[in-house]
């Protein structure tokens, strides 16, 4: 399902995740394009959590659509019957000239496509969610992100590279670090994150460790946590136990569990 979708053991059968990459005059952009469906008929809601990215998303969504910010804590989403959402996951710095304001501001925000892109959005939300071939659902959003989208910023490209930089690195840990490797002040890099990304250079860090350290509990059990925590960049396997507990809401060690079980552990416990 992708790295950040938590307690994937647990996903119910009815319900897919899809990938489609862009065509490549919007690749500058557009990260990559991903579809969820569902069909809960006769089974209970399902609640799934993931842990975000430093990404903006345009979601085209039942009744219209929403333009999502970098969400900074666990984004949940209940499912019920039937749908679909189709999603575009912008890449890291894309989003702000498309807004022409900080993303920032959007940060932990839903924002309505209407109100940003006018009312043709709600139409080509609702023309898109009609469809049920991925390729078509593609070629009617990038119609519409052709009409939207201006000349490939610079600086964007950047960003979108800086950001690969600490994903790809979990190793990285601390600003300073970051901020030395650019040749940049650690103020200016927190200025250039605030304008391009929405979320804080630390967090982004953070973000990074907390998704490799999903990950590698998403195999379930015999996990070195202690190790785990100094590859990492934590000072001890309690403070790695600490922010996973605080984002995810239980230990690294009880949703480990519960991805060897299929049965989300839901209450805290220590490493």
């Amino acid at each position: 399902m992708g790295r950040g979708v938590l307690h994937q053991a647990a996903a119910p059968g009815g319900l897919t995740v899809e990938r489609r990459m862009p065509t490549a005059d919007l690749a500058r952009h557009v990260e990559f394009y991903w579809i969820v469906r569902w069909r809960l008929d006769g089974e209970r809601p399902h609640e799934q959590k993931v842990l975000a990215h430093p990404n903006v998303h345009l979601a085209f969504e039942a009744p219209a659509g929403h333009l999502y910010g970098v969400q900074r804590g666990l984004f949940v989403r209940q499912l019920t019957g039937a749908g679909q959402v189709f999603g575009v996951k912008f890449r890291p710095g894309a989003a702000r000239p498309l807004l022409g304001f900080p993303v920032a501001d959007l940060a932990d925000r839903a924002v309505p496509v209407a109100e940003l892109f006018g009312p043709a959005a709600t139409e080509v939300a609702r023309t898109v969610l009609a469809g049920t071939d991925a390729l078509a659902m593609a070629e009617h959003a990038e119609r519409f992100l052709r009409e939207l989208l201006p000349e490939p910023d610079p600086v964007a490209e950047q960003v979108a590279a800086i950001v690969g930089r600490i994903t790809e690195s979990p190793a990285l840990f601390r600003v300073d670090q970051l901020a030395a490797e650019l040749g940049l002040s650690v103020r200016s890099v927190q200025r250039l994150f605030a304008e391009y990304v929405g979320a804080a250079p630390k967090w982004v860090l953070r973000r990074a460790r907390l998704h490799e350290a999903a990950t590698r509990a998403e195999q379930g059990a015999g996990v070195d946590w202690a190790a785990l925590a100094a590859e990492l960049g934590y000072a001890d396997q309690a403070h790695l136990t600490r922010d996973f507990t605080a984002t995810v809401g239980v230990s690294p060690a009880a949703y480990a569990k519960g991805a060897a079980t299929g049965e989300p552990v839901t209450a805290p416990s220590s490493c």
